[in-house]
């Protein structure tokens, strides 16, 4: 069984890459966390960024780390400051954002996640889509690709609910044309990330409606259309506020559960931020919140967490201070 982020050969730690939801611009950059054990977490560079976007909007969102089969390490993150575009470029609408949003994402590489390559902008989307938001990465077994996936409206319906698309890379230097992976019938749907265990690949989505919360389906391939809603994850959503939860992302625990962290939106400033959920499987559906196990030194903002090795944290560490 293996994580579809990539990880060393036995995890020792956690990197948690992300951003922090403030109201000036230091805020959408990317941070550092890490773990030893994924349940107690702490600040890296003293609560201040590792990275910052020079390029774009100058500012970085949603952000995902893949290993890459070569070794090395890359980020991608949405290309969007709303300290620096909100109430100017974009009238304090959303929805102009939603359609007039950059069609970019950035991007960095690093070989030992210290030194990183200057940021740069992929134009993976062109004039018929809208704003490119909250990259993923896996890694297609088969074909021996990369896909990235994001979610955006598109020309196609009008620039109405959101769905799911893909580009394919051997090295992220080229990319193929975009193209559909999901669309769900009766709403948007955001923030895709994708895992496999025992052979099946499963997807979290954030439905924007119907229900208004996150759901988890199960398939055969990464890009396949055959997916199926998991019902006991469904179950276990419902007993959860509507609405509030967002940025799914996954990660297999020392002990071999799962913990699925959600991005928790439902008030303004000091409480939001990642929650966790366990459980035994993925295969199950049944995560449950269990703030009690553990510990941040602040509300992490949609990101990606990577395994790692001890040689790395503390690598990180030494570079980067707590």
């Amino acid at each position: 069984m293996r994580m579809m982020k990539g990880e060393p050969d036995m995890t020792e730690a956690y990197l948690f890459v992300h951003f922090k939801e403030k109201e000036t611009p230091d805020g959408e950059q990317v941070y550092f966390g890490l773990s030893k054990d994924g349940f107690r977490w702490e600040q890296v560079n003293g609560g201040r960024p590792v990275l910052e976007s020079v390029l774009g909007e100058k500012g970085v969102r949603d952000h995902t780390i893949v290993r890459t089969r070569e070794g090395g390490f890359c980020i991608l993150a949405t290309d969007l400051s709303l300290a620096n575009s909100f109430h100017g470029k974009y009238k304090g609408d959303w929805g102009n954002i939603g359609i007039d949003g950059s069609k970019c994402l950035s991007l960095w590489k690093s070989s030992d996640l210290i030194h990183w390559s200057e940021q740069r902008l992929f134009p993976l989307g062109d004039d018929s889509f809208g704003c490119l938001w909250a990259p993923d990465i896996v890694h297609d077994e088969r074909s021996g690709d990369y896909i990235v996936h994001w979610s955006s409206s598109h020309a196609s319906n009008g620039y109405g609910p959101k769905a799911i698309y893909y580009s394919r890379t051997r090295d992220f230097e080229q990319f193929s044309q975009p193209e559909l992976l999901c669309r769900k019938e009766d709403s948007g749907i955001i923030d895709s990330a994708i895992y496999v265990e025992d052979g099946s690949f499963y997807r979290f989505l954030k439905s924007e409606a119907n229900p208004a919360a996150i759901v988890l389906e199960k398939g055969t391939a990464v890009a396949g259309d055959d997916y199926v809603r998991v019902e006991a994850f469904d179950a276990e959503m419902a007993k959860l506020e509507q609405g509030v939860y967002e940025a799914p992302t996954a990660f297999r625990l020392p002990d071999g559960r799962w913990c699925l962290m959600l991005d928790f939106y439902g008030v303004q400033g000091e409480g939001q931020g990642y929650v966790p959920f366990v459980a035994e499987s993925l295969a199950s559906g049944r995560f449950i919140r269990s703030d009690e196990l553990f510990s941040f030194p602040y509300g992490f903002k949609h990101g990606t967490v990577l395994p790692i090795s001890t040689e790395e944290y503390d690598r990180i560490k030494a570079r980067f201070g707590g």
